[in-house]
C-alpha cells in the first residue's frame, strides 16, 4: 500500500540502505512498505491522501535511467533473494543509530532546524535599525550602505546552489558545520570592518555561508520525513523561522541602545557560535553513505538539470518562488505604503507588521495540525493560492480608488489576509516539490531556495516604480505574481491529472 506519510526515522529497521547499488528495487519497495512504482519509475510515493504517486525525473541517481547506465537492475523486477537483503543490512545498521538519535531528540532537532532557517532573517533584519548609524560611522553614501543588504541577500541565494550539491555528496553535517564556521568568522569580521567596501565583501561571505543553514535544514527534513509528515514539519519550522522577522528589528533596536551598530554583529556572532556547537553536538547525520552521490561538479549539474526537466517539480518550485515574491513585495513596500500614504505611525506600522507575521504563523500551524492529512496537499495549496489572488485583487481595487477613498484599516485587512494565506502556500509547495526528490534532496532544496530569493529580489524593486504617491505598484506586483503562481501550479503541476492516475490505479 502507499506510504502512510510517517517519519522515515520510524522505518530504520528496514534491512536496506535505500539506494545502494546492491539493493534490488523490488526489495526496497517492499521494505519501505510501498508497492513498486509502475512502469519502472523510481522516486518517492506521495503520502498525500488524494495525491498520486510521483516519479523522479529520468537520468538522476537512483532512477531507472541511471541504473541502466550503470548496469544496475531497473525498478519493477522481483525482489532479490533473502541473501541479497542480508548483504544490504550492514550499511543500514550504520545509518540506524543516527536516525534513532534524530527521533529521540525530535524536539531538539526541530529547534535546531528552526534556528538554522531563522538565522538568515536575523542576519538581515537585526541590521535594519543600524543602517543610518553605519552610514555615519563609515562616512559612506546611503546607497553604498544599502549594498550591504544586497550583498547578503545575493550570497544567501547563490550559496544554496553550492551547499546543496555538497550535502548530497558528503552528507549533511560536514557542509553545514563548515558553513557555520565560515558564517561565524565572516560575521565577526563585519563587526570590525573599517570601511564600507570591506563590510560589503564580508556581508556577501556571511550570506554565502549562512545559506548552508537554509538549504541543509530543508534537506534534513526530506531525509527524515515523507508525505504529510513532511508538510507538517515545514509548518512547524514556519512557527520558528516566521517569528524571526518579528523579533529581529526589536532585538537590533535594543542592542543599539547599549552599543553601536558593531554590537549587532557581535550578537550575531554569538548566535552563530551557539548554533554551531548545537549542530556539532546534537544534529546527527541523516543521509546514509549508500544514498550519497559520488560524482563531482559535473554530476551535480546533471542532477540539477534532471530536476529542472521534471515538469511537476519545476512547477512547484516556480509557484513557490512567485508566492515568495508576493511576500518580498509586501516587505519592500509596506513601510512606505502604511506610513507615507495611509498615515500610520511607526508604532502602528510595527504593530500591523507583527500582526501580519502572527497571521502567517497561525495559518501555517492550522495547515500542519488540522488541514494536512485531512485534505490533499494540492487542494490546500490551491485554496491558499486562490486566497492570495483574491486578497491581491482587493488591494489593487482599493489602491485604484474603485471603492472610493479607503483608509488604513481596509488596506491593512487586505494585507493581513494575503499574508496569512502564505501559511498555506509556502510549506506545501516545498513539501510537494521535495516529495519528488528523495534521490537529490540537497540539490532540490538548493534550487527551491535560490529560485525563491532570485524571483523575490527581482519583484521587490518594482513596487516603487511609479513613485512615492501611490500603492498601486505594490498591489500590481502582488497580483501578477499570485496569478502567475496559480498558472504554474495548474499548467505545470496538473494536479487533476495525477489524481486521476491514482484513481485509475496507474
Amino acid at each position: 500500500m502507499p506510504d502512510s506519510g510517517g517519519s522515515r526515522a520510524q522505518r530504520e529497521h528496514i534491512p536496506t540502505s535505500g539506494t545502494g547499488p546492491g539493493a534490488a528495487p523490488g526489495a526496497r519497495a517492499e521494505a519501505d512498505g510501498a508497492l513498486p512504482t509502475p512502469h519502472g519509475d523510481a522516486g518517492a510515493l506521495s503520502a498525500d491522501p488524494a495525491a498520486p504517486q510521483v516519479t523522479a525525473p529520468p537520468g538522476l541517481p537512483g532512477t531507472p535511467g541511471h541504473r541502466a547506465a550503470s548496469g544496475l537492475p531497473a525498478s519493477g523486477v522481483k525482489a532479490a533473494p533473502e541473501a541479497a537483503l542480508t548483504a544490504e543490512a550492514a550499511p543500514a545498521a550504520k545509518a540506524a543509530p543516527a536516525l534513532k538519535a534524530a527521533r529521540r531528540t525530535g524536539f531538539l532537532v526541530t529547534m535546531v532546524l528552526g534556528g538554522l532557517t531563522a538565522l538568515p532573517p536575523l542576519s538581515m533584519d537585526m541590521y535594519l535599525p543600524a543602517l543610518p548609524a553605519v552610514t555615519d560611522s563609515l562616512s559612506a553614501p546611503a546607497a553604498t550602505i544599502q549594498l550591504t543588504l544586497t550583498a547578503c541577500l545575493a550570497g544567501m541565494a547563490l550559496g544554496q546552489l553550492v551547499v546543496g550539491p555538497m550535502s548530497d555528496r558528503w552528507g549533511r553535517r560536514r557542509p553545514l558545520l563548515l558553513g557555520m564556521v565560515v558564517y561565524v568568522i565572516a560575521t565577526a569580521i563585519c563587526a570590525l570592518a573599517p570601511t564600507a567596501e570591506l563590510l560589503i565583501a564580508f556581508r556577501l561571505l556571511q550570506g554565502l555561508a549562512g545559506a548552508a543553514g537554509i538549504v541543509i535544514a530543508r534537506a534534513v527534513v526530506r531525509d527524515l520525513y515523507d508525505g504529510v509528515e513532511m508538510a507538517r514539519f515545514f509548518s512547524t519550522l514556519m512557527l520558528i523561522s516566521g517569528a524571526a522577522p518579528i523579533i529581529a528589528p526589536l532585538i537590533g533596536g535594543q542592542v543599539m541602545r547599549f552599543t553601536d551598530w558593531r554590537g549587532i554583529f557581535v550578537v550575531l556572532t554569538g548566535v552563530g557560535v551557539v548554533l554551531t556547537l548545537v549542530v556539532w553536538k546534537w544534529l546527527h547525520e541523516t543521509l546514509p553513505p549508500g544514498d550519497r552521490h559520488t560524482g563531482g561538479v559535473g554530476e551535480a549539474l546533471r542532477t540539477m538539470r534532471g530536476l529542472l526537466a521534471d515538469r511537476v517539480f519545476t512547477g512547484y518550485m516556480i509557484a513557490g518562488g512567485l508566492a515568495f515574491a508576493v511576500l518580498f513585495a509586501y516587505i519592500a513596500a509596506s513601510p512606505f505604503v502604511m506610513q507615507e500614504i495611509y498615515g500610520a505611525s511607526p508604532q502602528t506600522f510595527s504593530l500591523l507588521f507583527g500582526l501580519n507575521s502572527i497571521g502567517l504563523i497561525a495559518v501555517g500551524q492550522i495547515n500542519g495540525k488540522l488541514l494536512v492529512g485531512r485534505f490533499s496537499l494540492d487542494k490546500v495549496l490551491a485554496f491558499g493560492l486562490a486566497v492570495i489572488v483574491l486578497a491581491a485583487l482587493a488591494l489593487l481595487l482599493m489602491t485604484l480608488g474603485v471603492f472610493g477613498e479607503v483608509g488604513l484599516v481596509p488596506v491593512a485587512a487586505g494585507l493581513f489576509v494575503l499574508m496569512s494565506a502564505m501559511g498555506l502556500a509556502m510549506p506545501n509547495t516545498n513539501a510537494q516539490a521535495l516529495m519528488r526528490t528523495k534521490h537529490a534532496a540537497g540539490s532540490a532544496s538548493a534550487l527551491l531556495g535560490t529560485s525563491s530569493f532570485l524571483i523575490g529580489a527581482i519583484a521587490s524593486p518594482l513596487v516603487g516604480i511609479a513613485g512615492e504617491d501611490t500603492a498601486v505598484p505594490m498591489a500590481v506586483v502582488q497580483l501578477v505574481c499570485a496569478v502567475a503562481a496559480v498558472g504554474c501550479f495548474l499548467i505545470l503541476c496538473r494536479p487533476w491529472q495525477r489524481a486521476g492516475r491514482e484513481a485509475g490505479g496507474l
